[in-house]
């Protein structure tokens, strides 16, 4: 099996720069890719590829960590589009070849925190 830490790191690189071929050569042929928070499922290589040239605005991405094992990857990200800041958890598996077979985006909705709390917590 490669080395599933570096097809993430080039994943995110390769999604930033707009490079799809790239993209896609990490990707297994029937990678999936799973968005749990909107219940939606996209199946395939070619079309998880059409779904991220085709996501709307001038959105760049940042690693903020990456967390990986044989087989098993984790990364939080940074999205911005124009002043907008987005956070995302998303999980990699790898295939037997060391090609990402599933990804799975988690997208939280910053909220303010609830009232009580401020004499224990530090806001950022």
């Amino acid at each position: 099996m490669t080395d599933l830490r570096k097809a993430v790191e080039s994943y995110w690189a390769a999604a930033d720069a707009r490079d799809w071929e790239a993209f896609a050569d990490l990707l297994a042929e029937d990678v999936v890719y799973t968005l749990p928070q909107t219940r939606e499922r996209i199946s395939g290589r070619e079309r998880y590829v059409e779904f991220n040239r085709e996501y709307p605005g001038d959105w760049h991405v940042r690693t903020e960590r990456v967390l990986a094992e044989p087989g098993q990857a984790v990364t939080w990200t940074l999205f911005t589009v124009g002043l907008e800041e987005m956070h995302a958890i998303t999980f990699f598996t790898a295939d037997e070849r060391g090609l990402i077979a599933t990804v799975t985006d988690f997208w939280p909705d910053p909220y303010e925190p609830p009232a009580g709390r401020e004499h224990l917590a530090e806001r950022y």
